[in-house]
C-alpha cells in the first residue's frame, strides 16, 4: 500500500520515515518529496509497505501524531489521475502562455 505524510517538518528525512513505519511492518520504501531546484524537503513524503494490514494500523496511529514539532498528516496515497483536477492528470501545458496571454494584447 503506498501512503501518503502531509505537513513534514523539513528536518525529517528518508532514513526517519523509515524508522517511524518500521514499527507496523515491513517498509518497501520511504521518500520525503525534494525540491529540484533547491533541494530542500517540500514537506511531504510516500511510504509503501507490502502489508495492507500493516499500513492500515500505521495510518491510524500517526494520523494527527505530532513528529519533530509538527502534527503529520497520514493517508492512504490516491493515484496522480484522481487528485481532482478533472481526472486527466497534468492537462496544464503551456500554463506560462497561458498566465501572460494579457501581456501581449496590452500593447494594442
Amino acid at each position: 500500500m503506498n501512503i501518503y505524510i502531509s505537513n513534514l517538518s523539513f528536518n525529517v528525512t528518508d532514513e526517519d520515515l523509515q524508522d517511524y513505519f518500521a514499527e507496523y511492518g515491513e517498509v518497501s520504501s520511504a521518500k520525503v518529496i525534494m525540491d529540484k531546484f533547491t533541494g530542500k524537503s517540500r514537506g511531504f513524503a510516500f511510504v509503501e509497505m507490502p502489508d495492507d494490514e500493516s499500513a492500515k494500523k500505521a495510518i491510524q496511529e500517526l494520523d494527527g501524531a505530532s513528529v519533530d514539532g509538527r502534527t503529520i498528516g497520514v493517508s492512504v496515497a490516491k493515484p496522480r489521475e484522481d487528485r481532482g483536477n478533472g481526472g486527466g492528470g497534468n492537462k496544464g501545458g503551456g500554463g506560462f502562455q497561458r498566465r501572460n496571454n494579457n501581456y501581449s494584447n496590452s500593447r494594442y
